[in-house]
């Protein structure tokens, strides 16, 4: 270890690596206060140094775990004891907006909302957004396939990629950083790494793929007595605002009792007392008239009986406060200890999902909490569970994770698996997949030493469900 620590400081210099104390200042990311237990951080700012640092690595058959903005909820970018962590945290240039290509070239540190604020500076939109925008880096974005609060109409991080930069195990580097839409000349190779959470290679560069700045933007919220309800709202409002809506965000009343009730800073824009309520947005080309289609919609699901409360935004900072109120997850923590779940399933199949979750809870635990929310626009749903006993997180987890498999569903909707869905990995893919996956990271790291353990375990235990 002592020989390659060695190398790795010639290679990197001081500032491209972290050891001893320096290491333990820095803590395992979100939900991960203890700190990090890795051997070394390496820090490099280019493709280069990636690529040599992980060729010695690699000789050396030492574990190395890359690591983005650290906001990850499934443990992607934990290393255990003695392995070394990658973060691509200095490699943080953008390098190139294309306005005749509408494309973004940008190295994997940057934080989301600085690639947010560049293409809206440039009359551009990036339409991945999700609460951890400020911290959360591209590369970050990009390994786990994000997801948020637009797929509705923009698809996750994948559909935003046209080009990506990643290097292999071994040091080889694949660069494909293309700038075209349209791309059938042979495999396409970068979907190998968008989502693979580090475990095939480390992206270090990435071209984006721009929309033009929307003109208008519009937002409701609208409180809703049934789940029919809200799909009947879902089919009208898409359909009627055609093409224009981005986001249908879906908050159970428990969530939005919670983010609207002290200690939080929100209040409630619409009286409680309804199971659902839904934050609509729109974007599109023209607010006059966009803001007129918006509201006769809106004003169309009202007479089919669909609501009878609701709240339009009339400006950017009333758009805004309506969000903080689905953005405020910090408050969930009020009912800690908790485990929070990302799963997605066809959206007929919710009610009695969700039923049959609060009526197992319920049978084994006294007042257990569940709140709801989510994309549900997508399928998406975020559910949070609190029994009291932070060590029956796997029992928990058994209710949440085996009635997916009847319907279809995933375990892992936006999130990833990293280690903490792994076991469950055979409730979403089945044996066959799962026998591929390991083909391909069998071909591409043959020493394993790319975050080994995350996604796929070392032996059978995801294949025995």
């Amino acid at each position: 270890m002592s020989e390659l620590i060695g190398k790795l400081t010639k290679l990197l210099g001081d500032k491209g690596i972290l050891l001893g104390s320096d290491v333990r200042l820095r803590d395992n990311g979100w939900g991960h206060p203890e700190p990090c237990e890795a051997s070394a951080i390496l820090r490099p700012k280019t493709t280069e140094e990636v690529s040599a640092a992980l060729g010695l690595c690699n000789d050396a058959g030492h574990p190395v775990v890359p690591q983005g903005g650290m906001t990850g909820l499934v443990g992607a970018a934990i290393p255990a004891p003695g392995e070394i962590a990658l973060s691509l945290e200095r490699m943080s240039e953008i390098e190139e907006i294309d306005t005749a290509t509408r494309t973004m070239t940008v190295q994997a540190g940057v934080p989301l909302q600085a690639i947010q604020q560049r293409a809206y500076e440039e009359g551009f939109l990036f339409p991945l957004d999700l609460g951890a925008r400020g911290s959360c880096t591209i590369g970050g974005n990009v390994a786990t396939n994000a997801g948020g609060n637009r797929v509705i109409r923009y698809g996750m991080t994948r559909d935003m990629v046209l080009g990506v930069e990643a290097v292999l195990a071994d040091g080889t580097v694949l660069s494909s950083m293309t700038k075209v839409l349209k791309n059938n000349a042979g495999y396409d190779l970068k979907q190998l790494f968008i989502g693979s959470e580090g475990t095939l290679g480390i992206v270090t560069r990435i071209v984006l793929r721009l929309r033009q700045s929307p003109r208008s933007h519009n937002a409701a919220m609208v409180a809703v007595d049934s789940f029919d309800d809200v799909t009947r709202l879902l089919t009208i409002v898409d359909g009627g605002l055609g093409g224009n809506l981005s986001a249908f965000e879906v908050m159970w009343e428990d969530f939005y009792r919670l983010t609207t009730s002290e200690p939080a800073k929100s209040r409630p824009p619409l009286e409680y007392g309804h199971p659902f309520y839904v934050l609509v947005e729109a974007l599109g080309s023209d607010q006059e008239s966009d803001s007129e289609r918006f509201e006769s919609v809106l004003g169309e699901a009202m007479e089919q009986g669909l609501f009878e409360d609701a709240v339009v935004a009339k400006s950017r900072a009333e758009r805004d406060t309506l969000w903080e109120i689905r953005d405020d997850i910090e408050q969930l923590d009020r009912n800690a200890p908790i485990f929070t779940f990302d799963v997605s399933l066809p959206i007929p199949d919710m009610p009695d999902y969700l039923a049959g979750i609060r009526q197992a809870l319920g049978g084994r635990w006294d007042s257990p909490s569940m709140v709801v929310f989510g994309h549900l626009g997508d399928g998406n749903l975020h559910v949070v569970v609190g029994v009291g006993d932070a060590s029956s997180r796997p029992d928990v987890e058994e209710i949440i994770y085996r009635p997916l498999q009847a319907c279809g569903g995933s375990i892992a909707a936006e999130h990833g698996i990293g280690t903490e869905k792994r076991p469950y990995l055979g409730y979403s893919r089945s044996a066959a997949e799962i026998g591929v996956m390991r083909t391909l990271k069998s071909a591409l790291d043959p020493n394993g030493i790319l975050n080994p353990g995350k996604v796929l375990s070392a032996d059978s235990e995801a294949m025995a469900h």
